[in-house]
């Protein structure tokens, strides 16, 4: 279905910007350091070696919590959500650090990214809520955390940005390797 967009230049600037994202998104996706797993991604399995897990995940800038993969957070841990409403001001691109677990043995630290806008598809452009220039800020910014961290960590996700939030996963994925490069990264599939 054809949508038409209203003039003020057609597109507005999170397009353009999504669409140059688009087009310089070049690398093959097998060339990244992404491991794929049937398992719940709330319960990470850390290479040898690393104690610290970063668990990765989608918010919206409406502050709505309550569907998609932060049910299976919320069921595990407080915390992520706690901080997640307590939020005054929901910005795009941004991401809140919310240590679940820490101690010396292991620390998980859930990442709440918001790379979302709204909740469902935009009835103008037909746009998907998700947005993956954000994303891609986003997730620089969990590659930047890991630098501040005394100790090798892991990020772990399930299949981000391509359930409520309606995105594809060959662009999200090669975001994921260009953002979080020599990093190492595990996917999540749910068992059928």
């Amino acid at each position: 279905m054809n949508k038409s967009v209203s003039s003020k230049d057609d597109i507005n600037a999170k397009s353009k910007d999504e669409s140059d994202l688009l087009s310089d998104l070049k690398i093959s996706a097998h060339e990244a350091n992404i491991h794929y797993r049937v398992g719940d991604a709330t319960r990470p399995v850390l290479p040898r070696g690393c104690k610290v897990a970063i668990i990765v995940h989608i918010c919206n800038d409406v502050g709505l919590w309550g569907k998609g993969f932060v049910l299976a957070i919320s069921k595990r841990w407080k915390g992520p959500a706690k901080v997640f409403k307590s939020k005054e001001n929901y910005e795009i691109g941004t991401t809140d650090f919310v240590y679940v677990v820490d101690t010396d043995e292991e620390k998980i630290i859930v990442a709440n990214m918001i790379a979302q806008v709204g909740v469902r598809r935009n009835k103008n452009t037909g746009l998907p809520p998700i947005r993956y220039v954000e994303l891609e800020k986003c997730l620089r910014q969990v590659n930047d955390f890991i630098d501040t961290l005394d100790e090798q960590a892991s990020v772990h996700m399930p299949r981000i940005g391509c359930g409520l939030a309606g995105g594809e996963w060959d662009i999200v994925e090669r975001i994921i390797y260009r953002s979080l490069p020599d990093r190492d990264v595990t996917v999540y599939d749910l068992p059928n």
